[in-house]
């Protein structure tokens, strides 16, 4: 969902702290064309890079660029420093190209939840000089615990961002008083800054069911454990203490030192957990396996006991976002100096991850097999990688095993880049019909070399087949569901890292062989055409383009449509604004419920209840009382779906097109050791009834899909279907 999806993924990780020239806020320190100390993250496949050609000032300015309408991408900078002030101002200047399904802007965000602004309400939009832009906010010094502040471009085009500035009160920063940071005594232990010191880890079969069983109990401790809870452990050095004692053992010897180890933890308090309305309960805690592991008697009691101890509220690596209760995994570190980190990091990376899922995951009930059974499958698969590569590829096959389209690697994950190629081909292509085709061409001048039309059929590229390069490819692509996973296949399939492609398409029944030269992103040069939010199809029947979506037409383009016979709203894009009531209601005339969600807290973490179900208010008998036609696709994801939830209720209102992405809610951010991006849609997203919408994704009351004939002849058969049924 829009209004929450960009939120929680701004509050994101440390950076070394710059100012000016002098600390790289003006982006004229580059490696590997990025700024330094920057970091780069969002769930949008945009194109971030140092650019030369166009700058406010200096050498340099920091771009972002992206063809694909869904998502964002945004460049986070973190002050390490808290300050003495009322107000913080970031101010800088940005110069848009074609900005359109979304917007472009600064932002900044003050954590735990004191304030937040990323310029949605006011985005930029289309084409705009370079022009200054300010943020300012509430300061709460006292509270405040990271300050991280940056620009993001969601949606299509391109922006430049130069020259920015930070002020307290009015001053420049660095004149600014600093606060002295207490540190917890997590944060304090520095033993293992430089390695884990673990090397060579066994893997026969005994121990591998050590470290599952060490994976289950490190996790419950880190999310359970009142005095770990508190910050008085570095959780991470801890595993890196206690692996090296029970490698190798017999499961009677380990079970005597994890017990002496649970019991140097310290005392706790314990109390009643609170009673729960099994109709409320969505899904309980998964901690049968401490009864049914075989664990001695001793250390099964040390387990058990915990089950009731008194948690404080906020979890030293986990807290909730403000309102919408999205897990927030806090003081995790990225270790991104540790490109590939050592075996005892790479053990912590898979546990961390799995433990993230197993506690705080709210659609785990449908990741379709025990994800305990997951942990001992993956502990060889981590513990083998002999690289970068190996390393950063188990990540993304265990990340696609929670089939959430909001997961994946993100943040131009430069291992994954040379993986699939840095290059690409100038054409786009989608499956249709179980096809790959060419959908249409980035630069026309480029494809006329092509020999290449729209509606062709790829059938070979390289040499191989496009059926099994497919199926190789499903373990590392998450998604919800199988259309989405061919959604992000066709975005990589193409990619090389060689200057040419070989490709066998079909052609009205002809085979024929091409090569097809590919080049950078720079180099395709492709130019996006800016959608109109609102047009009239004809006399009868409006249209209205999500991606370009602004609340503030919104009451003038219903005075003017307000006596047609149809209305087409197409959510086949990613929306630029959150209008879920402020539209929602216009369709429609009574309030009506259209969704609920559940959510854990820290209390009993993996305990997801449901919330009361949310409304749309109507407009009385000033609604629209024309038909109503929804487009959908795979492309609609996450705000779209949550959008389309709320419109269908509208009793004029018919869904059109095919299964979604799957991937509602708002999402929480997941960082590994060697700064590898991820993330999960952090709260279940339900109908009023409790019906799933996660993996199942909106189904369409009647289902079209493109066909490989409709495509070339530049047909939109899920529109043609939708006015049909409109003027019938």
């Amino acid at each position: 969902m829009k209004k929450y999806l960009i939120l929680p993924l701004l509050a994101m990780y440390l950076a070394c702290f710059a100012q000016n020239k002098t600390y790289n806020l003006n982006f004229e320190k580059t490696d590997n064309n990025l700024p330094v100390s920057w970091d780069v993250f969002g769930d949008g496949k945009a194109k971030v890079f140092a650019d030369t050609a166009e700058k406010q000032e200096g050498k340099f300015s920091a771009a972002i660029e992206s063809d694909e309408s869904e998502g964002f991408k945004a460049l986070g900078f973190t002050i390490p420093e808290n300050y003495a002030g009322k107000r913080i101002t970031v101010s800088g200047y940005i110069k848009t190209e074609n900005v359109t399904d979304g917007f472009a802007g600064l932002w900044m965000r003050i954590d735990p939840q004191i304030a937040f602004d990323n310029m949605q309400n006011r985005g930029i939009k289309g084409t705009t000089p370079w022009t200054k832009y300010e943020i300012t906010l509430n300061m709460s010094p006292e509270n405040s615990k990271k300050i991280v502040l940056g620009a993001l471009l969601s949606g299509k085009g391109k922006m430049w961002v130069d020259n920015l500035k930070i002020s307290i009160d009015g001053k420049d920063v660095e004149k600014a008083k600093v606060l002295e940071k207490k540190l917890t005594k997590a944060d304090a232990d520095k033993e293992f800054d430089n390695g884990s010191k673990i090397s060579t880890i066994n893997l026969d079969q005994n121990n591998i069911n050590n470290l599952k069983n060490l994976g289950l109990i490190w996790g419950y401790l880190k999310y359970y454990h009142p005095n770990v809870a508190a910050g008085n452990y570095n959780w991470d050095y801890e595993l890196f203490r206690i692996l090296p004692k029970i490698n190798g053992m017999s499961a009677k010897e380990r079970d005597e030192v994890l017990t002496n180890w649970i019991s140097g933890l310290g005392t706790f308090q314990t109390e009643k957990a609170p009673s729960q309305d099994e109709k409320d309960v969505k899904m309980k805690p998964d901690l049968d396996w401490i009864t049914n592991s075989g664990f001695s008697k001793e250390l099964e009691e040390k387990l058990l006991q915990l089950k009731n101890a008194k948690r404080p509220k906020v979890n030293h690596y986990v807290d909730f976002v403000s309102g919408v209760k999205n897990p927030e995994f806090k003081n995790e570190k990225a270790y991104e100096s540790m490109t590939f980190p050592d075996e005892g990091y790479r053990l912590l990376a898979l546990y961390r991850y799995w433990n993230m899922i197993q506690y705080y995951f709210p659609y785990k009930n449908l990741i379709e097999e025990d994800w305990k059974s997951v942990l001992p499958e993956f502990i060889p698969t981590f513990l083998n990688a002999k690289n970068e590569t190996e390393y950063t590829l188990a990540s993304l096959e265990i990340i696609a095993r929670v089939h959430d389209t909001h997961a994946g690697i993100w943040g131009n994950n430069k291992v994954l880049g040379k993986y699939y190629g840095e290059k690409y081909p100038p054409m786009k292509v989608i499956f249709a019909e179980n096809k790959l085709v060419i959908e249409r061409f980035y630069n026309e001048n480029l494809s006329k070399e092509t020999g290449l039309q729209k509606g062709d059929v790829i059938t070979e590229i390289n040499g191989e087949s496009v059926e099994n390069i497919v199926k190789n490819r499903l373990k590392y692509t998450p998604a919800s569901n199988y259309p989405t996973q061919l959604r992000d296949i066709a975005y990589n399939i193409l990619k090389s890292n060689s200057d040419k492609i070989d490709l066998t398409i079909s052609r009205n029944g002809n085979t024929e062989a091409k090569t097809v030269k590919t080049y950078s992103f720079k180099e395709l040069n492709y130019k996006k055409q800016e959608k109109e939010f609102f047009k009239m199809l004809d006399n009868n029947v409006a249209y209205v383009y999500m991606g370009s979506v602004d609340s503030k037409k919104l009451d003038d383009v219903f005075n003017q449509i307000k006596n047609t016979k149809g209305l087409v709203i197409d959510f086949r894009n990613y929306p630029s604004d959150f209008v879920t009531v402020k539209m929602g209601k216009l369709l429609k005339q009574n309030s009506t419920e259209f969704v609920k969600f559940t959510n854990t807290d820290n209390s009993q973490p993996g305990l997801f209840t449901f919330t009361s179900s949310q409304k749309i208010p109507g407009s009385g008998n000033n609604y629209y009382k024309g038909k109503i036609a929804i487009l959908i696709n795979e492309i609609t994801q996450s705000s779209a779906e949550y959008h389309t939830m709320a419109f269908r209720t509208a009793p004029n209102a018919k869904v059109f097109g095919s299964i979604t992405a799957g991937a509602d809610g708002n999402v929480s951010d997941i960082v590994l050791p060697g700064n590898i991006s991820t993330m999960i849609s952090g709260i279940g997203v339900y109908y009023p009834d409790g019906t799933e919408t996660q993996r199942i994704g909106i189904v369409p009351d009647v289902e079209v899909k493109p066909t490989v004939d409709g495509i070339k002849n530049n047909k939109d058969e899920v529109l043609e279907k939708a006015v049909d049924w409109i003027k019938s």
